[in-house]
């Protein structure tokens, strides 16, 4: 496995982050493709094939990309045109930069099949899938909302599995559904294609739409402080030793992208998980 870092969590810019990754000595970077000078249609061709000679200059590949446009996901109908395009445009970026996987937060995936929403995000990952599947990129979910199984149903329904993926935060699913991380990577494991090093602490029972939703808008009264908590790696409760067996178990050999998003010194907080989790690779 690898050691790859969220470039956006040092919070120093594109080329801030870049160097900063090569400094504490990370394998690859995932990068946000959803603005500024990383939006698609901001890097031309001459453009991308610049960015990516400089990333390899410095000693670094992209382990994905980030196409999270935030809002609902893919929850809403009328939304879902635009954002399916915006997409496709972020899986060609990555494959221009040498990366096959983009990730993103999709919404809220209900447990009934039967529910409204599930149809209408099921088909816009269907779609995004299909067009993942036809020029070799995947299309992938990042786990939190909801339980690795109610995921993993939704995956086996649209049955692209070569198009369609997972980006396996335990994170996320410790702080919002308190997941049994060994056993949802099993329950997972055919889809995962990137994984999130992250740590946090499940406080007490959420409500996944109402935490999910005050994101969007808040809500007020409602502070997500009182429910979950992001904390450095080794702190929080992710099993990392066991959850690291689990991903070797099913065969997985990707990366392992440090994502840091609260904290005061980031930077601090990068360097030590690059070297607790280069410790538990070692071991």
């Amino acid at each position: 496995m690898k050691v790859g870092v969220m470039v956006e969590s040092f919070r120093a810019g594109l080329d801030g982050g870049l160097q900063a990754a090569a400094e504490v000595g990370a394998d690859g970077v995932q990068i946000y493709a959803t603005h500024g000078e990383m939006l698609p249609a901001n890097l031309d061709s001459r453009s991308r094939a610049a960015l990516r000679r400089r990333i390899a200059d410095m000693g670094l590949e992209i382990a994905a990309l980030c196409g999270d446009f935030g809002g609902h996901g893919f929850q809403i109908a009328d939304e879902n045109p635009k954002r399916i395009d915006d997409s496709k445009r972020v899986m060609d970026l990555a494959l221009d930069l040498g990366t096959e996987v983009i990730t993103t937060h999709i919404g809220v995936v209900p447990a009934d099949a039967s529910h409204p929403r599930y149809g209408v995000m099921a088909r816009a990952c269907e779609e995004l899938g299909r067009y993942g599947e036809s020029m070799g990129a995947t299309f992938a979910i990042e786990t939190g909302p909801e339980p690795a199984a109610v995921l993993r149903a939704l995956l086996d329904d649209i049955g692209i599995p070569k198009g369609m993926g997972v980006n396996f935060d335990p994170a996320n699913l410790v702080m919002v559904v308190n997941e049994d991380i060994p056993a949802a990577v099993d329950a997972l494991g055919p889809y995962i294609v990137h994984t999130h090093a992250k740590d946090g602490v499940h406080l007490k029972p959420v409500d996944a739409e109402v935490l999910y939703g005050s994101f969007v808008e808040p809500v007020e009264g409602y502070h997500f402080a009182d429910y979950i908590r992001e904390v450095p790696l080794g702190e929080g409760g992710v099993p990392f030793e066991a959850y690291l067996a689990a991903l070797g178990k099913i065969g997985f050999d990707g990366y392992l992208t440090i994502e840091r998003e609260v904290g005061a010194d980031p930077r601090k907080d990068i360097e030590q998980a690059v070297k607790f989790l280069r410790n538990l690779l070692a071991a």
